[in-house]
């Protein structure tokens, strides 16, 4: 009972703040600075920021990261490649968690999830120096019982489960395929959390989409990032947040 309680605590929210530098880089400027945006999360209510530092450096760069870890009082959750480049950048730094994800340099956004179960001896290898260096080890997968399996099996502390295809469904109006994907969700966080493993979930998450899986009782955080900046436009970066933060507490019913 006491364990049923906890995982119905509150769920936690990270903020993703790529698309900030991404409006910066558009014009090639320092603003916004997402450093800012950082902050204003904060007092919005996030939990953790989240920051996707890719091969290409197309948004969060170098020097992002780096003031991201000598100012932020929130976990960083730190995206990254399974890289040699990036192993070293997160060795350097130590960030609170770090996410691996998969990564095309042609791709407008995260595609899919990691492919672990083909690649379980070079990814366990991989994240044995970040775990050895006191970061939290995630694995962004598809929501699949082979890929949550492998996961476990290499020694990942958390999964991430992809929630574009749910969210994608639903923009379409797709309703049997949302409301199948969204079963699959359900499925999939209960079987990993019967693994030991802890559940994050995100991609694609508005606030048309995010009760459903937020409602997941083992489900820990959520980590949303585009649609909060684009919402920012219209109704400032704060109140789009605590807008989120106010939908995630009511699904589980705070």
């Amino acid at each position: 009972m006491a364990e049923e309680q906890k995982s119905r605590g509150k769920l936690r929210l990270g903020v993703n703040i790529d698309h900030v530098a991404t409006v910066r880089n558009a014009r090639g400027s320092a603003y916004p600075d997402p450093l800012r945006a950082a902050k204003l999360a904060e007092e919005a209510g996030a939990d953790g920021i989240t920051a996707h530092l890719r091969e290409d450096r197309r948004h969060i760069s170098d020097a992002d990261i780096e003031g991201l870890m000598d100012t932020l009082s929130l976990p960083l959750n730190f995206e990254m490649a399974a890289t040699d480049e990036m192993q070293k950048i997160a060795l350097r730094h130590k960030p609170h968690a770090v996410c691996i994800v998969p990564e095309k340099r042609e791709e407008r956004t995260t595609e899919g999830g990691l492919e672990v179960a083909r690649e379980e001896n070079r990814l366990a290898h991989f994240i044995a120096p970040l775990r050895d260096a006191g970061c939290r080890v995630s694995i962004f997968i598809a929501a699949e019982k082979r890929q949550i399996e492998a996961a476990h099996r290499i020694g990942a502390a958390v999964i991430e489960l992809h929630t574009g295809a749910y969210c994608d469904a639903h923009a379409e109006g797709r309703i049997e395929e949302r409301d199948a994907e969204l079963e699959r969700l359900r499925e999939m966080s209960a079987f990993a959390d019967d693994l030991g493993l802890e559940v994050h979930a995100g991609h694609g998450l508005t606030y048309d989409t995010v009760k459903p899986v937020a409602a997941f009782p083992e489900l820990m955080e959520l980590n949303i990032g585009h649609f909060l900046i684009g919402e920012a436009i219209f109704r400032g970066l704060k109140p789009s947040i605590a807008e989120m933060r106010r939908l995630m507490d009511e699904a589980r019913g705070g």
